[in-house]
């Protein structure tokens, strides 16, 4: 290729599009495998140490951490989901006055900045007794991933074929034998994708658990982050951030490797009539 062909800037401004994400994250790799001065080393690649995931390995509080995210984000999918889907199903499948406004409604509540609910959530948290304690997280969490679900599973339902219904009837099937029998099979790819973004939004959540949680107890994986301190003030943790930052990514990443074939037909459903 020569620098007049059309191939050749192809390659640059593609080469280019893959090196602004890819960058920072190498630099964050290379960064969690170093220490001390080697910090500050502008090299780009240098004998690796793994002192700073040895450190965040052995530690009781890492796990512990972790363990408090995982819980708080897989039991506000859960419940997220179990919710979702029966008002997802009517929104999609039934015809009601003012079916648009309330989609319309979610929507724009999904919509909203969390600052914005944060001191009313503060106060309906303390009055039920959730403060400091991860069931505030998953409480906090529905008020923005349940609208948000509802909105997107409506949509997977609504593209159903309505003559699923018509046989479901003539065979004597009710609406919760329809909705388990007949739309749940055919809709699990939606459902699949819609768990797995909400995962990933409770999982990543900061604002509510830095507001709602005190005690090391409750602390998430990104408040704990957050914490992360030298032993002295003339040091800089870079490196055991960058490690703690890292392995926090993996369970995300690992889901989304093993549903990616549920997730692309989930988000591509409905695309082609």
């Amino acid at each position: 290729m020569t620098r007049s062909s059309p191939s050749f800037w192809r390659w640059v401004l593609l080469s280019g599009a893959l090196l602004q994400p890819l960058l920072p994250l190498y630099w964050g790799l290379v960064t969690s495998f170093r220490q001390g001065a080697d910090l500050f080393s502008t090299v780009l690649f240098a004998k690796p140490s793994s002192g700073n995931y040895t450190a965040l390995l052995s530690s009781r509080i890492w796990w512990h951490d972790a363990a408090n995210s995982l819980i708080s984000a897989t039991s506000a999918t859960g419940l997220t989901l179990a919710l979702a889907i029966p008002a997802a199903f009517a929104l999609g499948r039934l015809s009601f006055y003012g079916r648009k406004a309330v989609l319309a409604l979610l929507l724009g509540w999904a919509m909203l900045p969390q600052i914005t609910v944060l001191s009313g959530l503060f106060t309906i948290i303390s009055k039920l007794g959730l403060y400091n304690h991860l069931g505030s997280l998953i409480f906090a969490d529905l008020f923005f991933t349940l609208p948000f679900a509802i909105w997107l599973l409506a949509g997977f339902f609504r593209d159903l074929p309505r003559d699923l219904d018509d046989a479901g009837k003539l065979d004597g099937c009710g609406m919760a034998q329809r909705l388990l029998l007949l739309h749940l099979p055919l809709v699990w790819p939606g459902i699949a994708a819609t768990g797995l973004l909400t995962f990933i939004n409770c999982w990543n959540e900061f604002l509510f658990g830095l507001t709602f949680t005190l005690s090391d107890s409750a602390r998430t994986l990104l408040v704990s982050l957050s914490l992360i301190s030298a032993p002295s003030r003339f040091e800089l943790p870079f490196g055991i951030i960058m490690a703690a930052s890292l392995l926090g990514t993996l369970p995300p990443i690992l889901l989304v490797l093993f549903f990616q074939r549920r997730i692309t037909a989930g988000l591509t459903a409905g695309a082609v009539k």
